[in-house]
């Protein structure tokens, strides 16, 4: 049986939590790191929970760790977890298999950005609501940006203006995801570009600075320092 949070909700997050996470250093896969004594999936779930439009969350745990994964979401939300794959893409096609029916949006959503705020949740399953198929939080990008060929030479500067850095959650209409994951061919890190694949248009809508992704020591750094001062 699938765990449900609101029952009155249109979205389903799914969580594909099976990753490494080498960047991080050596330890215990990357979303049960703590981050200020408690694992990244833990708050990012609890964020997602509190996004009123959820109805079911789903995630997917490193093989080994399911049991213990579960034993750990159970305070804190009403969550399914099932075993995930050894890409990201089979995780998210493991979770998204398990969304119960009802939810026709689905968002698929990193457990590294762990204190993505729930108005960000919500701002992204609006878009899909409204009647956008594929939804993507960006924020501009602010640095200068060099590409660079052989031996460290500069071949030029990229016109940023153009330029937009993605984060998650992502929103997809569910039959959109799905087409998008049984017609995947090479596996890919990011959904909306599964989505692109298909011809299908993708929508941004603003970001949040909140959304980091963790991925090494100074991310976690940084992230306790946003949780100290009230993130």
């Amino acid at each position: 049986m699938t765990a449900q949070l609101n029952p009155r909700g249109d979205v389903a997050v799914l969580v594909p939590a099976a990753g490494a996470g080498v960047r991080l250093g050596p330890g215990r896969p990357k979303a049960l790191r703590l981050l200020a004594g408690e694992p990244l999936l833990v708050h990012a779930v609890r964020r997602l929970a509190a996004a009123r439009s959820v109805h079911t969350i789903v995630v997917a745990a490193p093989v080994a760790e399911v049991e213990a994964v579960r034993e750990l979401l159970a305070p804190v939300a009403p969550v399914s977890v099932v075993p995930g794959g050894a890409e990201r893409q089979e995780s998210v096609a493991a979770a998204l298999a398990a969304v119960p029916p009802g939810p026709e949006i689905v968002l698929v959503h990193d457990a590294a950005r762990a204190l993505t705020p729930p108005d960000l949740v919500e701002a992204v399953a609006a878009a899909v609501r409204a009647g956008r198929p594929a939804v993507i939080p960006v924020l501009p990008v602010v640095d200068t940006i060099k590409e660079v060929g052989a031996g460290e030479v500069v071949l030029g500067t990229v016109d940023r203006s153009a330029l937009r850095a993605v984060q998650t959650p992502q929103g997809f209409r569910r039959s959109v995801l799905t087409a998008a994951h049984a017609a995947a061919g090479d596996a890919l890190t990011d959904d909306a570009g599964l989505v692109e694949k298909q011809g299908v248009p993708v929508s941004c809508v603003p970001g949040s600075e909140y959304a980091l992704k963790i991925t090494r020591p100074f991310d976690l750094a940084l992230a306790e320092h946003l949780l100290t001062s009230g993130a």
